[in-house]
C-alpha cells in the first residue's frame, strides 16, 4: 500500500517539500507520495488523528503550526522537547505520535560547521516564531554564547528567555543601528519571502567580517541577501538547511539516510527560477 506524507503551514504553496521528497521517493524505489496539506488552526487535530489512524505515515509542520501543534501530539523527543518547535511527526511502533526537531540539525549541518572560530562570534537572530528556538539551539551547541534576539513583538523574545536564558534582547525599533556589532546575523522572520513584505532598510551598518544567513529558500536571493551578497559578505540562503533537514525527516520515517546528490540541486533550483 502506498505511503502518504506531507506538509502543514500556511503560507505553504511556496513550499519545496514535496519535491524533495518525492525525488527521494522515487530515487529508493518506495512506493510513497508526500503533498501539500491545505490546513487551518482548527483541522491541525484532524491531521494527526490521521497519523494515529494510519491514513497519513508521517507529516513535516512550517510556520505557524511548530509550537501550536504540540498539544496533539503524545511524546516530543530529543531537539523537540527542548526547543518546543516540532517540524517533524510520526507515528512510533507503540502507537504514540512523536515529535521531533530537524532544524537543529539542518542549521547546524548547512552553515555552522563553515564557520572559523565559532565560539567566539556574537550572534543576532532577527525574529521569535516557530523556528527561532532550533537556531538558538543550534547555535549553542555550537558553542556559540553570545546570542542576541529581536522581534517586532518583544513579549515573544521574553518567551524564548525563559527557555534560553543566556539570550540577549534587542529592541525591534533600533536594532539596524547594533548590526555593526555582530559578526553573524541570521533572518528567521518571513521578511524577504516571495510575494511577501521584506525589511525596510538595507543593512549599511554592518561588521566587515559578516556572516549573514538567512533561512527563507523561495526567493533563493532575498532584498537584502541580494545587497549584502553585492558587498562581498559571506552569505547563505535557506536552501541548504531546508534540504538538511529534509534529509533528517526522511531517514526518521524511512530508516534510509538519503543522498544529496547534483541531480537534486538542480531540479530544487529549477523550482525556484
Amino acid at each position: 500500500m502506498k505511503k502518504k506524507f506531507g506538509i502543514i503551514g500556511n503560507p505553504i504553496r511556496h513550499s519545496l517539500s514535496p519535491v524533495l521528497h518525492n525525488y527521494w521517493f522515487k530515487k529508493y524505489g518506495l512506493n510513497a507520495d508526500y503533498s501539500i496539506l491545505e490546513t487551518s488552526d482548527k483541522e491541525i487535530g484532524n491531521i494527526v488523528q490521521k497519523i494515529k489512524n494510519k491514513d497519513l505515515n508521517g507529516i513535516n509542520v512550517t510556520l505557524p503550526y511548530k509550537q501550536k501543534i504540540i498539544p496533539y501530539l503524545d511524546i516530543l523527543i530529543n531537539e523537540a522537547e527542548t526547543t518546543g518547535s516540532v517540524n517533524t511527526i510520526y507515528l512510533d511502533e507503540h502507537n504514540n505520535i512523536i515529535g521531533e526537531n530537524t532544524d537543529v540539525f539542518g542549521l547546524q549541518a548547512a552553515y555552522l560547521k563553515e564557520v572559523d572560530n565559532i565560539s567566539k562570534k556574537k550572534t543576532l537572530v532577527i525574529g521569535a516564531g516557530g523556528v527561532s528556538p532550533s537556531i538558538i539551539l543550534a547555535l549553542q551547541k555550537s558553542g556559540i554564547g553570545n546570542i542576541s534576539i529581536v522581534n517586532r513583538t518583544i513579549e515573544k523574545c521574553f518567551f524564548l528567555k525563559k527557555k534560553f536564558k543566556s539570550l540577549n534582547i534587542i529592541e525591534w525599533n533600533n536594532f539596524h543601528h547594533e548590526l555593526k556589532n555582530f559578526d553573524i546575523i541570521i533572518n528567521a522572520t518571513s521578511l524577504g519571502l516571495k510575494n511577501g513584505q521584506d525589511f525596510n532598510f538595507n543593512f549599511e551598518t554592518k561588521n566587515e567580517n559578516l556572516i549573514y544567513i538567512d533561512t527563507i529558500y523561495n526567493p533563493l536571493e532575498t532584498k537584502s541577501l541580494k545587497y549584502l551578497k553585492g558587498k562581498n559578505v559571506k552569505v547563505f540562503n535557506g536552501l541548504d538547511m531546508f534540504i538538511y533537514q529534509g534529509q533528517k525527516s526522511f531517514y526518521l520515517w524511512n530508516k534510509i539516510n538519503p543522498e544529496i546528490d547534483q541531480k537534486l540541486i538542480e531540479l530544487l533550483h529549477s523550482k525556484l527560477k
